[in-house]
């Protein structure tokens, strides 16, 4: 009778298992001491946007700029370009001293030639889809780096992607952007300026929490979309009852005291 009171669990076992899988590879392979000391939950307001800008090109460049900051890979060799002038290119090779992220990391190792990416100029309009946006391209970009396959495998890569952007503290606007409602007025929206999501909304907003929860976040959900916020307070709940009954020693190192 008591099992008919019972709230069912925000995700699968198995889709929660490989969220919280995908956070310890993030972790042992993509700079845990970054993380620990420096890693932000970075929000979509003026503390951390604050850049006033004159023109398309000059938000992208700020937007990128500042995510590639609070990512820790402003040492990376990764240039913001044009979109007519993005082409296809052979991912270079390069090394880094000790630290792969952050004031200390440094390349002992150059590459060839830096990574280009670029932005879609429709999501000007539209800041958080830029930044997640932004956010996914360097988590692929540490990703090809690293060379160390997400769990599930190669199959997984995108998914791994969109989870490592949350990692690197966007989950966030990562969240916001997984779908974008049409709203009111037709000729208001456009679907050429949403981010192509690869987590549902629901995954990402678990993979947000489960980061948020280790960061001891608190000013966060306010920031979700309404709709999405009690799914985050669920996920939430469900992740410090799961860490509380954990041996994996991983999870409990980062668990906050």
């Amino acid at each position: 009778m008591l099992a008919l009171f019972k709230s069912k669990p925000l995700l699968e076992q198995a889709e929660q298992q490989w969220l919280i899988d995908t956070f310890i590879w993030a972790v042992e392979n993509f700079d845990a001491e970054f993380f620990t000391k420096h890693t932000q939950i970075i929000l979509p307001t003026g503390k951390h946007f604050p850049d006033s800008v004159s023109s398309i090109e000059e938000m992208a460049t700020n937007v990128f700029t500042r995510v590639r900051n609070y990512a820790g890979m402003s040492a990376w060799p990764v240039q913001l370009v044009a979109p007519q002038q993005l082409q296809p290119q052979v991912f270079p090779h390069f090394e880094f001293s000790e630290h792969l992220r952050g004031e200390q990391s440094a390349l002992i190792v150059p590459p060839s030639h830096a990574v280009n990416v670029s932005f879609n100029p429709n999501q000007i309009n539209q800041p958080q889809d830029l930044v997640a946006s932004f956010a996914g391209t360097l988590a692929t970009i540490l990703i090809h780096h690293v060379a160390v396959l997400p769990p599930g495998g190669k199959d997984y890569l995108p998914q791994a992607a969109d989870a490592l952007a949350c990692f690197l503290g966007f989950g966030v606007m990562m969240s916001n952007t997984v779908y974008q409602f049409k709203g009111g007025c037709g000729s208001c929206y456009n679907p050429y300026a949403n981010r192509e999501a690869k987590l549902s909304e629901t995954h990402t907003v678990f993979m947000h929490a489960l980061i948020s929860y280790f960061k001891n976040d608190k000013e966060s959900k306010k920031h979700l979309k309404p709709h999405l916020r009690s799914q985050f307070k669920k996920a939430q709940k469900e992740i410090k009852a799961l860490v509380d009954t954990s041996a994996n020693p991983l999870l409990l190192a980062y668990a906050p005291s």
